[in-house]
């Protein structure tokens, strides 16, 4: 068995057995959605997170790599990435959001941008963290409180690209989900969108009591107006800002 049949295999296992080595799930185009109460993990609080770096070789792109990859295998565990804040390569400020559908009717958004933080507690059951604007490596993250799940009907997670930073094909942007129980499940943001500002990454939907998280991964090249109209929330959008940092 060749070096790289031996890559394969393991990563088609991986994903087949839920990821024993990595735990983790990476959903896919193939294979989009999973159901947290087949991994028993519809309690607790499910922790969502936003992280992003830069490339070295923005100037040569991924496509050009490839070929140095068969002539020398071991460098495909090299790391070839640096982290966003270095002020060298680029300003990169990603901001995560989550428009939310209650059962009741109510919806809204949590999201950096005007500070609507949320409440992990009460109405909506989503919480953000804070916001990073420096791409450090624990990013941004929000919580979901699933405990009260009957309350919730459907979330729909974002990012967006805040004022002066690069498109998405410039970052090694990554949504990982870690629900209260079983492996994690992570959506790579890596398809080309040069002009894109905006990207509706994946789905929560409780249907029957089922809670389903499904890959959406959809670039658009506005924001959350634009996010809000392709699934349908129906909310009134005006203008908003962001605090100094440091201030909240």
């Amino acid at each position: 068995m060749s070096f790289f049949d031996g890559l394969r295999r393991g990563r088609a296992a991986q994903f087949d057995s839920g990821s024993a080595a990595s735990n983790a799930i990476e959903l896919t185009k193939r294979n989009p959605s999973v159901s947290l109460n087949k991994q028993g993990a519809a309690t607790g609080n499910l922790r969502v997170n936003l992280s992003w770096r830069m490339r070295t070789s923005d100037i040569e792109g991924r496509s050009k790599q490839g070929g140095r990859l068969f002539r020398h295998p071991f460098r495909l565990f090299q790391p070839d990435v640096v982290q966003a804040h270095t002020q060298g390569v680029v300003n990169v400020d990603l901001d995560i959001g989550c428009l939310y559908e209650l059962v009741d009717g109510g919806k809204g958004v949590v999201q950096p941008l005007g500070g609507f933080f949320g409440d992990l507690n009460a109405p909506p059951f989503v919480k953000l963290s804070g916001d990073d604007r420096f791409g450090s490596p624990s990013g941004e993250t929000i919580y979901v409180n699933l405990d009260h799940r009957e309350s919730i009907k459907r979330l729909l997670i974002f990012c967006y690209i805040y004022d002066q930073t690069p498109a998405f094909d410039r970052t090694h942007a990554k949504v990982t989900l870690y629900p209260s129980n079983g492996p994690r499940i992570e959506i790579e943001l890596d398809e080309r969108a040069p002009q894109a500002r905006s990207c509706a990454v994946l789905t929560v939907e409780n249907v029957k009591g089922e809670l389903t998280v499904r890959r959406q991964v959809k670039f658009v090249y506005g924001f959350q107006a634009e996010l809000d109209r392709l699934f349908g929330w129906g909310l009134q959008w005006g203008r908003g800002y962001k605090s100094s940092v440091g201030e909240r």
